[in-house]
């Protein structure tokens, strides 16, 4: 059993940190904006909650994170009361948040000056995965640190990998966003299509989906996004800042997203029909809206 901290108790972090006190069976402490759902957390799973992020992370072994942004990461780990101003030597810090690259290369090296270890470890896999416990996590950083963090990560994960030095966690988590952003049109242009051609979309999905077409988002949303139910999984908002770090990263490293970029300007539009809250396979309410 670690002395474990957690920060932030959203819709992903709620679920994994009480995967640490729960099946892990770690003395969890954590911290949450709003105190009231810090305090409904601790009650539910027998752990703790503390005033500030510098408070959770006192004497505590591992400290996980899981916030919006990038300022959001900032406030919690060097703001006033953030959680490095506590860490211990020979912690790990673990931010689950997906955040830039660049952001994780800053705070690792002020880990290091610190004396602890800082991984970037952005998570996939929705809320369902966070509740189910079965989420991936890509990290980035040191590789004694990631052998010291995976057996208590894997206690809300099914797939613990490091994917290089860090920000690697970070890069493979925008590879993932990129191929989910261009599945989600592509999938959009299908429906719009059967849809315009008078096809049971039913009987042609079910004719697909055992080939090369076949994807989690075909298997998962297409029934929703034909009912224009679009509040089943990750937010446009949240696509728009993933994918914003994508194409600024891509202008760094030199690499083309002409697609990526694309869809970005889709989702904009759905931001502008009032669905910035929607779940991203809103894109085909775009294509749609575009008939009436």
């Amino acid at each position: 059993m670690a002395k474990v901290a957690f920060i932030g108790l959203g819709v992903m972090g709620y679920p994994m940190a009480g995967h640490l006190a729960k099946r892990g069976g770690h003395e969890v402490t954590v911290y949450n904006r709003t105190t009231a759902k810090a305090q409904k957390w601790a009650t539910e799973f027998g752990g703790t909650y503390a005033p500030t992020p510098q408070e959770a992370a006192k004497d505590c072994d591992f400290v996980f994170c899981c916030v919006g942004n990038d300022d959001d990461l900032r406030s919690v780990t060097t703001g006033p009361d953030g959680a490095f101003h506590a860490m211990k030597e020979g912690a790990v810090f673990i931010d689950n948040t997906t955040a830039s690259a660049q952001l994780a290369e800053e705070l690792y090296a002020l880990a290091q000056e610190k004396g602890f270890s800082f991984l970037d470890a952005p998570v996939s896999g929705g809320q369902a995965g966070a509740e189910n416990g079965v989420l991936t996590v890509m990290l980035g950083g040191d590789e004694d640190a990631f052998n010291l963090a995976k057996p208590v990560i894997e206690n809300f994960a099914k797939f613990v990998g490091l994917m290089g030095g860090t920000g690697a966690g970070q890069k493979a988590k925008m590879v993932n966003q990129i191929c989910i952003a261009g599945l989600v049109q592509g999938l959009s242009e299908a429906i719009h299509f059967a849809q315009k051609a008078d096809l049971d979309i039913e009987k042609v999905i079910s004719a697909i989906s055992g080939g090369a077409a076949q994807s989690w988002q075909m298997e998962n949303r297409w029934k929703t996004m034909v009912e224009g139910e679009f509040e089943h999984g990750f937010a446009v908002d949240w696509m728009r800042k993933d994918l914003k770090s994508c194409l600024d990263t891509a202008d760094r490293v030199g690499a083309r997203l002409p697609v990526t970029a694309l869809v970005d300007q889709f989702y904009a539009e759905v931001q502008a029909m009032g669905g910035s809250r929607w779940d991203t396979s809103a894109l085909l309410a775009r294509m749609n809206k575009a008939d009436q």
